[in-house]
């Protein structure tokens, strides 16, 4: 079963690879990992996924907790969430196929970001379902490059949090007791 987890964790130099380690030192593969800037000065949102079995996946979560960065740890697997991912695909075109390419983006509500004489990108926002959707329709045209950012989630109604959700407990090594009372 895949399982989404979303982790609030300091910005310093090596977080990333510490957490990237304990899922390899676990055996699991990483499906999708994203990092970005979250609303918090200081801290960053990683939405991790992974394949596993969901006591495993629970241990893991466990484990995340013992990294100094980590703040605070959600598996949003089996709540109510919105997922996205991000993906641009440089098409090949011709003049005679240029239309139908064009038409093919209009469907998917993608945007066309560049325009060069032989070549579209294409940006797309959506499902993982809905990027495959047009790549498989943009194949036979001629796909010479695909970037995509892997899947970015965010738990539905107020307070932004999961309900299962544990926290560090107070206080956190090297964070401010106004960033914890912040995230709260």
């Amino acid at each position: 079963m895949k399982h989404t987890i979303v982790a609030l964790v300091e910005d310093r130099p090596g977080c990333l690879n510490r957490v990237a380690s304990l899922f390899r030192r676990r055996s699991f593969n990483i499906e999708s990992l994203t990092v970005g800037h979250s609303e918090m000065p200081g801290l960053s949102r990683m939405t991790i996924v992974v394949d596993g079995a969901t006591t495993i996946v629970e241990q893991v979560t466990k484990q995340l907790y013992k990294l100094i960065d980590v703040v605070k740890v959600s598996d949003i697997t089996d709540d109510t969430s919105v997922h996205r991912e991000l993906a641009m695909v440089k098409v090949h075109t011709t003049m005679n196929t240029r239309s139908e390419i064009i038409e093919i983006v209009d469907i998917f509500r993608a945007n066309i970001v560049d325009v060069a004489t032989d070549s579209l990108i294409v940006e797309v926002t959506g499902t993982a379902d809905k990027i495959d959707s047009l790549l498989q329709l943009l194949r036979c045209f001629g796909i010479q490059e695909v970037a995509r950012t892997g899947k970015i989630a965010m738990v539905r109604g107020m307070g932004g949090t999961a309900p299962a959700e544990r926290e560090k407990p107070a206080p956190v090594r090297r964070i401010k007791a106004s960033k914890l009372a912040a995230i709260s």
